[in-house]
C-alpha cells in the first residue's frame, strides 16, 4: 500500500501539471483564434483614447489630415480590392448554381431584402412619431454646430428612378468601375406665346465620380450565368474567375491585419475633427436617440428574430463571429469597404458556403440598405416636425416606399444616405435645405447605419445557407429512399417471377441439354 502510494504521488502531480498545460494551451489557442477580434475592439477604444488625448492639443487642419493618413491608407486598400471582389465573387457564384437553384435563392433574397427594409422603414416612421425628434430641437442657427452650406441638389423623384435603371445598364463597362451616371438640369430662359419670360429647367445627363457597383453586379451575374449555359467551353474562364477570387481574398486577409490600426487612427482623427460635441448633442440629440434606437431594435431585436424564426438556431452566436467586419463598418462607414473582411469572416467563423457568401453578400451590400432606410426615414419625419408640417397617410405611404426604393440604389459610401433623403423630401413635398442639418449628425448616425445595413446581409446570407442545406439533406434523403426501394423490388421480382421459376424447374429438367437449348430458356 505504500508502494502505491508512492506511485500515485507523482501520477497526480503529473495529471495535475497536464491539467495546468492543457488549460494554458487552451488560452494561448483562444487568443489565436481570436486575435483579430481583440486587436480590432481594442483599436476602437485606443482610437477613441487617442482621439480625446489629441483633441486638446487644438491641431490645425493640415495636423490632422496627417493623423487620419494611416486610416485613409486602410480605406483605399479596402476599396481596392472591391471591384475585383464583387465581379469575381458574383460570376463564380452564380457559375457554380445551377439556374433552378440561382432562380429559387435570388427570389428569396430579393423577399428578404425588400420585407427588411420596408419593416426598417415602418420602424423608423414609427419612433418617429413617438419620439417626435424635430419637435424639441432648438439653437440650430448656431453657428459653432459646423453646419455645412453645401446641399444636395434636390432631383426630381421620376429622374432618380430612372437613373437607378440606367445605371443597371452601363453603355461602358471600364467606365462603370469608377463613373456613375446622374441627372442633372439646366435652366433655359424661354419666350412664351403670350411674350413673357419663363425658366425651364431641362435634364442632363451627366457622369460622376463613383463606381456603378449596380451595373457591374448585375453583369457579372449574368456573365456567369451564360459561361455556366456554354458548359465544357467556359469552364476555362469559371476557372479563372474562381481563382482571381480566391487571390482576392489572400490579399483581403493580408489587408485584415492593417484593420486595427487603420482603424485606430479613423476614429481618433474623426473625434479630433468635431466641432462641439456637446452642443450638437443637445440641439438634435432627439433625432440622433432616435436613429440610433431604430437600429438598435432592428439589428437586435428584429433582424436576430427573423434569423431564428427562418433557422431555428442562436442568431447571436452567428453575429459572435463577426465581431471583425461590424467593427470595420462602425469605423468606416462603408459597406462596401466591409465587404472584403464579411466575406471572410462569414466562411471562416460561422461556415457558409462559398457559394452561398459569394453570391449573395455582393448583391446584399448594393441593394440591402436597412440601416439606410431607417435613417432616411427618420430624417424625412424629423424635418417635416421641424417646419411643423403634419404628415398625412398618403405622405406616409409615399416615404415607406421611396426609402425601400431608393435605398437600393444609395452608394454604399460614407454619407451615401444623404443624397437619397433629398429624394424623399422632393417626393413628399418638403424643402431640401434643412438637410445640413442631417449632414452635421451624419457622421454619428452613419455609422450605426453602416452596420445595421451588413448585419442585415449577414443574417441573409447564413438564412439561404440553412435552406440551402436543408434541401440538400431533403434530396440525399429522398435518393437514400429510392434506392431501398429499388433494391427491394429487385429481391421480391427474383421470389415471384414465374420466368425465375421456369427457368429454374427447367434447367433441373434439362440438366443434360446442349447450350443451345440452355441459351433459349435463358
Amino acid at each position: 500500500k505504500a508502494g502505491n502510494g508512492h506511485a500515485e504521488g507523482p501520477a497526480a502531480a503529473a495529471a495535475e501539471e497536464r491539467g495546468g498545460g492543457g488549460g494554458l494551451r487552451g488560452c494561448r489557442g483562444f487568443l489565436r483564434r481570436n486575435a483579430l477580434v481583440l486587436l480590432t475592439v481594442s483599436g476602437v477604444v485606443a482610437g477613441v483614447a487617442l482621439g480625446a488625448a489629441v483633441r486638446r492639443a487644438s491641431l490645425g487642419p493640415a495636423q490632422v489630415a496627417y493623423l487620419a493618413f494611416p486610416g485613409e491608407l486602410l480605406l483605399r486598400m479596402l476599396r481596392m480590392v472591391i471591384l475585383p471582389l464583387v465581379v469575381c465573387s458574383l460570376v463564380s457564384g452564380a457559375a457554380s448554381l445551377d439556374t433552378r437553384s440561382l432562380g429559387r435563392l435570388g427570389g428569396i433574397a430579393l423577399a428578404y431584402f425588400l420585407g427588411t427594409t420596408l419593416l426598417a422603414s415602418g420602424l423608423a416612421v414609427a419612433l418617429g412619431f413617438i419620439i417626435r425628434p424635430g419637435a424639441g430641437a432648438s439653437a440650430l442657427n448656431d453657428p459653432r454646430l459646423g453646419l455645412s452650406g453645401d446641399v444636395p441638389t434636390s432631383k426630381e423623384t421620376v429622374d432618380s428612378f430612372l437613373d437607378l435603371i440606367r445605371n443597371l445598364f452601363p453603355a461602358n463597362l471600364v467606365a462603370a468601375a469608377f463613373r456613375t451616371y446622374a441627372t442633372e438640369y439646366k435652366m433655359l430662359l424661354r419666350n412664351t406665346t403670350s411674350g413673357n419670360v419663363t425658366w425651364e429647367k431641362i435634364p442632363v445627363g451627366t457622369e460622376i465620380e463613383g463606381m456603378n457597383i449596380l451595373g457591374l453586379v448585375l453583369f457579372a451575374l449574368v456573365l456567369g450565368v451564360a459561361l455556366k449555359k456554354l458548359g465544357q467551353e467556359g469552364e476555362d474562364l469559371i476557372r479563372f474567375f474562381n481563382s482571381f477570387n480566391e487571390a482576392t481574398m489572400v490579399l483581403v486577409s493580408w489587408i485584415m491585419w492593417y484593420v486595427p490600426i487603420g482603424i485606430m487612427f479613423l476614429v481618433g482623427s474623426k473625434i479630433v475633427e468635431m466641432e462641439d460635441i456637446v452642443l450638437l448633442v443637445t440641439s438634435l440629440g432627439k433625432y440622433i436617440f432616435a436613429s440610433i434606437l431604430g437600429h438598435f431594435i432592428h439589428g437586435g431585436i428584429i433582424l436576430p428574430l427573423i434569423y431564428f424564426a427562418a433557422t431555428r438556431q442562436n442568431p447571436y452566436r452567428f453575429l459572435l463571429g463577426l465581431i471583425t467586419p461590424f467593427a470595420t463598418a462602425f469605423a468606416t462607414c462603408s459597406s462596401s469597404a466591409t465587404l472584403p473582411s464579411m466575406i471572410k469572416c462569414i466562411e471562416e467563423n460561422n461556415g457558409v458556403d462559398k457559394r452561398i457568401s459569394r453570391f449573395i453578400l455582393p448583391i446584399g451590400a448594393t441593394v440591402n440598405m436597412d440601416g439606410a432606410a431607417i435613417f432616411q426615414c427618420m430624417a424625412a419625419v424629423f424635418i417635416a416636425q421641424l417646419n411643423n408640417v403634419d404628415l398625412n397617410p398618403g405622405q406616409i405611404f409615399t416615404i415607406l416606399v421611396t426609402a425601400t426604393a431608393s435605398s437600393v440604389g444609395a452608394a454604399g459610401i460614407p454619407a451615401g444616405g444623404v443624397l437619397t433623403i433629398a429624394i424623399i423630401l422632393e417626393a413628399i413635398g418638403l424643402p431640401t435645405n434643412d438637410l445640413s442639418l442631417i449632414l452635421a449628425v451624419d457622421w454619428i448616425v452613419d455609422r450605426t447605419t453602416t452596420v445595421v445595413n451588413v448585419e442585415g446581409d449577414a443574417l441573409g446570407a447564413g438564412i439561404l445557407n440553412y435552406l440551402n442545406e436543408k434541401e440538400k439533406k431533403e434530396k440525399e434523403q429522398e435518393l437514400k429512399e429510392v434506392n431501398i426501394e429499388a433494391v427491394a423490388n429487385s429481391k421480391s421480382e427474383e421470389e415471384t417471377s414465374p420466368l425465375v421459376t421456369h427457368k429454374d424447374q427447367v434447367s433441373n429438367t434439362t440438366s443434360t441439354a446442349d447450350p443451345e437449348s440452355k441459351e433459349s430458356v435463358l
